[in-house]
């Protein structure tokens, strides 16, 4: 099996790159989706402060691989294609278990973005856990950032840049999967 994961600060685009893929037709978790189901499990509020909470309590609690962890069994308890795509990496240590599992068959794919943009997507996408407050915005940073999330960007496969224009976006993103998809000679 063959994992593509996504990561990158808030807003750079991973949403928008997994809107693409799903059109796709490739399966895709996202680990966020976990993380709320634990937050819905405790009869949480689904907002940002919570989701931030329990993921950060659960990191605690269970290591900070504990995200990837989930992940991983719910791939294999519910996913029997071959190329799966996961979104959300945040920390060098969820990288690590799915190296481990999965060693050449892991690529990760940071996308980036300039920070004036990310902020004003942030502002505008209207997600359960997001906010209207750019000062929400910059602290959700802060704790991506504790969480290792710039070491996971700079160690990814490949970089891809979500400054301009949607369908450049777009295009780049199918690119690279078409690229991976012959690359390892996957039948999806």
């Amino acid at each position: 099996m063959k994992i593509i994961a996504f990561t990158g600060m808030p807003f750079s685009g991973k949403t928008e790159a997994v809107k693409i893929i799903c059109k796709m037709k490739i399966n895709v978790i996202r680990m966020g989706d976990l993380v709320w189901e634990e937050v819905e499990k405790r009869d949480l509020e689904l907002n940002d402060k919570n989701v931030g909470f329990i993921a950060n309590k659960m990191r605690k609690l269970y290591g900070s691989n504990i995200w990837a962890i989930k992940t991983i069994e719910k791939i294999k308890l519910n996913y029997k294609s071959n190329l799966i795509v996961v979104d959300g990496i945040r920390n060098c240590e969820e990288v690590e278990i799915f190296k481990k599992k999965l060693d050449k068959d892991f690529t990760l794919i940071a996308i980036i973005s300039n920070d004036e943009l990310r902020y004003n997507r942030g502002l505008k996408r209207g997600r359960k856990d997001d906010c209207s407050d750019i000062n929400i915005l910059i602290k959700r940073d802060e704790r991506e950032i504790r969480w290792g999330i710039k070491k996971v960007i700079e160690s990814a496969d490949i970089i891809v840049t979500n400054d301009g224009a949607i369908k450049d976006f777009k295009k780049k993103i199918i690119d690279i999967i078409d690229m991976l998809l012959k690359n390892d000679k996957l039948i999806n």
